[in-house]
């Protein structure tokens, strides 16, 4: 039992009409974690979501900036800088690209921009290490849904474990997509036991 509670993350964190739920294993939680938040946001969807998220599991807040300010005009920003920026694969250059080593559990929050994840957090994922990392994404969105960002992310961190995302319509409210708790706690404690197999040669101990 310490193996699995030592491969895999018990909590269990879900959205609904903007309020996050903790269901913790009763032998573990996120008390011997470290814990790193980090988002990119422009217009405050993400960041309020980021910010419920560390009121409800606590740990470090880091804000990916791009080195250059997005404009402050919705329609410039998004139907001229950024969809630029997807139509040409670029990887914005940061403020600062952070540092993830010291953490075992990072939540990477982005918006959905013409169907996937920010630009700015495909530099952050590309210039941090997330070899043996646990990545819990939250996606904002304005009607368009997760699209395949959680997926990218796996790709992009290489060596990381990608949990099931978090999908949050705008700030959230009634409309927000989520899971139960009992059908996101049944994926975790699966993942969890197919990890453990792996690690002790097909038994679990």
């Amino acid at each position: 039992m310490k193996k699995l509670l030592l491969l895999i993350l018990p909590v269990l964190l879900i959205c609904t009409g903007c309020t996050f739920v903790k269901a913790e294993n009763s032998q573990g939680g996120l008390m011997d974690k470290k814990i790193l938040i980090a988002y990119f946001s422009w217009g405050g969807n993400t960041k309020s979501i980021a910010e419920k998220i560390h009121n409800s599991v606590g740990g470090d807040m880091f804000r990916i900036e791009t080195a250059v300010p997005y404009p402050e005009d919705y329609n410039e920003a998004a139907y001229g800088v950024a969809k630029k920026q997807h139509e040409e694969g670029t990887k914005p250059e940061l403020k600062d690209n952070g540092d993830v080593s010291s953490y075992d559990v990072i939540f990477v929050g982005t918006p959905a921009w013409w169907y996937e994840m920010a630009p700015a957090v495909k530099t952050f994922l590309s210039e941090n290490n997330f070899e043996g990392k646990t990545i819990i994404p939250f996606i904002t969105h304005g009607g368009g849904g997760k699209y395949t960002i959680a997926e990218d992310m796996g790709k992009m961190a290489k060596g990381s474990k990608v949990l099931e995302p978090l999908v949050i319509y705008e700030r959230g409210n009634s409309e927000t997509d989520s899971m139960t708790i009992e059908q996101q706690h049944q994926k975790l404690k699966d993942a969890a036991e197919q990890r453990t197999k792996e690690v002790n040669g097909g038994e679990v101990k």
